[in-house]
């Protein structure tokens, strides 16, 4: 399978898609329902099948009786820790393995060209972005994943909330089980804008965009406030009618989720003739650019807000022109400053 045949290459290597990024067909009007159905196979699978089976497997595999969850102990909370941190470990480590660290497929459909390995940056503790993500990703971004998931079935087992059954109430939850995807990227997108204000993205959000190259390891390499925000998204659940399944669901799509946006590759090659497509495009035109897409694509608020980059020659002038726009703003409002 050529890359060559889905994008282009330029001088240093790096590869850009030529098909361009298409918001979602959810929230438009008219509506377009040949089109969403089109796209909804591409919304389940493989990433939100795959967190929502995982739920329901720690649910059913991890997650002990209601009455242990009545009181917080440390016996099952450093339990699921420990679950958690291997599990992370696992996911993480098989795209890392393969794709950067026996590059299986060299650097085929990569964006950047570069590997994060082969490259020392005194932004990075030790001078190595691998080692900063892992300290990050495991020193405070899965303890406070589990801090939080530790509380939602606390509150869960207390009667905090309104907790629905799937056998009294499937089709709600089942749409519910829908459109969680859709709000985890809105959640995204309004604590993405929030610590892009410049005092948080200089104390917080920076520690994240330092990886501008973001690999696996990346996903979860964020400021212990950012991981704070980031999973809050699952007290959502204490707010509406929900099951306790959704709410490990909601909390696995931010936590194994962080990795789809950072895999670095386009597609990843299942044989000479089959791929995967990542989705990772979008997040990572954020990683390279900084104030573009701040959501993804199932919900267009970056389109709404002007933000949207869609990978395209079209979009990058969109993007400059903002920039220059901005830039001409900022520059009236010091002269304006030093006449008066």
């Amino acid at each position: 399978m050529d890359d060559l045949a889905f994008g282009t290459r330029d001088k240093r290597g790096n590869w850009t898609p030529t098909k361009k990024l298409e918001i979602a067909p959810v929230f438009v009007f008219p509506p377009r329902p040949a089109a969403l159905l089109k796209w909804l196979p591409h919304y389940l699978f493989p990433w939100n099948f795959l967190f929502a089976l995982s739920a329901v497997l720690y649910w059913y595999l991890v997650i002990p009786e209601v009455a242990t969850l009545k009181v917080l102990s440390w016996d099952w909370a450093l339990r699921l820790l420990l679950v958690n941190a291997i599990a992370v470990f696992l996911f993480y480590g098989v795209f890392e393995l393969f794709l950067y660290s026996k590059r299986s497929q060299n650097n085929q459909f990569k964006y950047n060209a570069r590997f994060p390995a082969d490259h020392k940056n005194s932004a990075f503790f030790f001078q190595n972005q691998n080692i900063d993500s892992l300290i990050r990703g495991f020193g405070t971004g899965v303890p406070i994943w589990t801090l939080l998931e530790v509380l939602g079935l606390h509150a869960y087992a207390l009667g905090i909330g309104t907790w629905w059954n799937f056998s009294e109430h499937p089709l709600y939850l089942f749409c519910l089980a829908l459109v969680l995807p859709i709000l985890h990227e809105t959640h995204f997108y309004l604590i993405h804008r929030l610590i892009h204000t410049p005092f948080l993205y200089k104390w917080v959000h920076s520690v994240h965009h330092n990886s501008v190259n973001p690999s696996p390891w990346s996903s979860l390499s964020m400021h212990p406030v950012e991981h704070l925000l980031y999973f809050s998204s699952i007290f959502y659940h204490l707010l509406i009618p929900s099951n306790p399944i959704l709410m490990l669901y909601q909390i696995h799509f931010a936590g194994f989720g962080a990795i789809v946006g950072h895999i670095g590759f386009d597609q990843i090659k299942l044989s000479d003739k089959y791929s995967m497509n990542t989705n990772a495009y979008a997040h990572y035109l954020h990683h390279k650019y900084f104030e573009v897409n701040y959501g993804d694509a199932s919900v267009p608020l970056d389109k709404w807000f002007g933000t949207w980059h869609d990978g395209t020659a079209e979009g990058e002038r969109l993007m400059q022109a903002r920039f220059e726009a901005r830039k001409a703003q900022a520059e009236a409002k010091k002269m304006l400053s030093e006449k008066s």
